[in-house]
C-alpha cells in the first residue's frame, strides 16, 4: 500500500525522494505512530501528519499533499482495524436544524453589534456546562446568536467544522489558512491571455537580441557587408500588487483563485502578492501557516510599493457588513479601525485598482458586503471569468 503511495504522490507533483520513503517506513518500524506492530493501531491521521513531516520539505507544497493524500486514502479511516479514540467535544454537532423560511423571520435579531458582544461576555461568565437545543445559551442545535449547527440571523460562531449559513458576525475559532497553489496547471490558456491586455513591453538589459530591421538596413548602408545590429531584450515592466482572500467562503474557490494566481505568476515578472481574510485592516501576511507570528503591516504597502504599481483584490467579498463598517468588526481580531478605512487608505495609494471576485456575477445583487465593496471600488468589481478579466485588465490598462 505504501509502495502505491509513494508513486501516487510522485504523479502528483511532489518530489519525493526514495530516502525519504525509506525514511518514512523507518518512522513506522520505530513506532512513532500507534501501538504494536508496523502501523498498528494508527489512525489515519497520525499517518499523515508523520507522513507530511518526513516526505513534504516545503511548506508550499502542503497544499498539494493534502490533495494527494485525500485521494488516495478515499474512505479509509484507519490503516488498520483499530477503533480510533473520538473524544467527545463540548460543542459536538447532534444535529443540523432544518428551519422553513417562516421559522427563520421569526427569530429575532438581538440589536446590532455592541449588544450581541455585550450578551456574549455575560453568558461567558454565567454558563459552565454544555447545552444544546435551545435558544439562549452558548450550544449547539439551537437558535441561540451563539454557538455551532443551528441557525441565527445574527450571531457568532463556535466550535463548527465550516460556514453554513454564512451570516456569523464573529467566529470564535482559531482555524488554519492554506496557502494557494501557484504551480497549478491550467486546464486552458483562455485565463494567461486575457491578463496579456495588461502587459506593457520595454526593452531593457543587456544587447542580446537581434534587431533584424536595423540589420538589414545597415548592411545595405554599408555595401552588403554583414553589420549584426543587436537591442536589449524586451521584457513586460508591468508592476503588480496581488492581495488575496483566503479562509472561509473563499474555501469555494480554491480551484478558479489558484488558476488565477498561477496565471499570473506565469505573466507578470514584477508581482508581489499578499493574504488577507474577509477585509483588509491593519496588516497582511506571505504564509497562511505563520499569519499570527509573521506579518507585514498595511502601512508598509503603502509606503513600499508606488502609485505605479497595480493593486488587484482577489475575494468573494462575503462576509458581515460589521466587518468592512466598524472597528472590532473582524471574525479573525480586534481591529481597531474599519475595513473601510484600510481600503480607501490603499485606493487612495493606488489608484490603479481592481477587484475581482469568483462568484457568480448574478447573486452579488443579494449580498450586501458585495454591494458595499463594490461602492467602496468605485464599482471596480469583476467577475473571475474570461470577460470579466478582459475587462478587469482594460481597466487597469487606462
Amino acid at each position: 500500500m505504501l509502495a502505491g503511495f509513494f508513486f501516487h504522490l510522485r504523479d502528483a507533483g511532489l518530489k519525493v525522494s526514495i530516502n525519504e520513503y525509506l525514511a518514512l517506513l523507518d518512522a513506522l518500524d520505530a513506532q512513532v505512530i500507534g501501538p504494536g506492530s508496523t502501523m498498528g493501531g494508527a489512525s489515519l491521521e497520525d499517518f499523515y501528519y508523520l507522513a507530511r513531516t518526513v516526505l513534504v520539505k516545503d511548506e508550499s507544497f502542503y497544499d498539494r499533499f493534502d490533495r494527494a493524500f485525500g485521494a488516495y486514502f478515499k474512505g479509509v479511516t484507519t490503516l488498520v482495524d483499530a477503533r480510533p479514540d473520538i473524544p467527545l467535544e463540548w460543542l459536538l454537532r447532534r444535529s443540523e436544524l432544518d428551519l422553513t423560511p417562516e421559522e427563520k423571520a421569526r427569530i429575532e435579531k438581538l440589536g446590532g453589534f455592541d449588544a450581541l458582544m455585550k450578551r456574549f461576555r455575560e453568558l461567558l461568565d454565567q454558563q459552565h456546562d454544555r447545552h444544546e437545543g435551545g435558544n439562549r445559551w452558548i450550544g449547539t442545535g439551537g437558535t441561540s446568536p451563539y454557538g455551532a449547527y443551528g441557525y441565527n440571523p445574527e450571531g457568532i460562531r463556535i466550535g463548527q467544522d465550516r460556514s453554513r449559513e454564512r451570516r456569523a458576525i464573529k467566529v470564535w475559532d482559531e482555524r488554519a489558512f492554506k496557502d494557494y497553489d501557484d504551480s497549478v496547471e491550467l486546464g486552458t490558456r483562455n485565463i494567461k491571455i486575457a491578463l496579456r491586455r495588461l502587459r506593457r513591453f520595454a526593452r531593457e538589459g543587456s544587447e542580446l537580441e537581434l534587431d533584424l530591421e536595423d540589420t538589414i538596413s545597415s548592411t545595405a548602408r554599408n555595401a552588403g557587408w554583414l553589420d549584426i545590429k543587436l537591442v536589449p531584450e524586451r521584457h513586460n515592466n508591468v508592476k503588480v500588487l496581488m492581495l488575496l482572500d483566503v479562509g472561509g467562503s473563499m474555501d469555494d474557490h480554491i480551484r478558479r483563485t489558484e488558476e488565477l494566481f498561477s496565471a499570473a505568476k506565469s505573466e507578470f515578472k514584477h508581482l508581489e502578492f499578499f493574504y488577507f481574510h474577509n477585509c483588509v485592516y491593519d496588516y497582511v501576511w506571505k504564509n497562511n501557516r505563520r499569519r499570527h507570528s509573521e506579518r507585514t503591516a498595511t502601512f508598509d504597502l503603502l509606503h513600499k510599493y508606488g502609485a505605479d504599481w497595480k493593486l488587484v483584490f482577489v475575494g468573494d467579498a462575503t462576509m458581515s457588513p460589521y466587518e468592512i463598517m466598524q472597528a472590532h468588526g473582524s471574525v479573525e481580531y480586534d481591529n481597531a479601525e474599519p475595513g473601510h478605512v484600510w481600503m480607501t487608505r490603499l485606493l487612495d495609494t493606488f489608484p490603479k485598482a481592481v477587484w475581482l471576485n469568483p462568484e457568480p456575477e448574478g447573486i452579488w445583487q443579494y449580498r450586501q458586503s458585495i454591494d458595499i465593496i463594490q461602492r467602496l471600488m468605485h464599482g471596480r468589481m469583476f467577475p473571475v471569468t474570461i470577460n470579466g478579466l478582459e475587462r478587469a485588465m482594460r481597466q487597469l490598462a487606462r
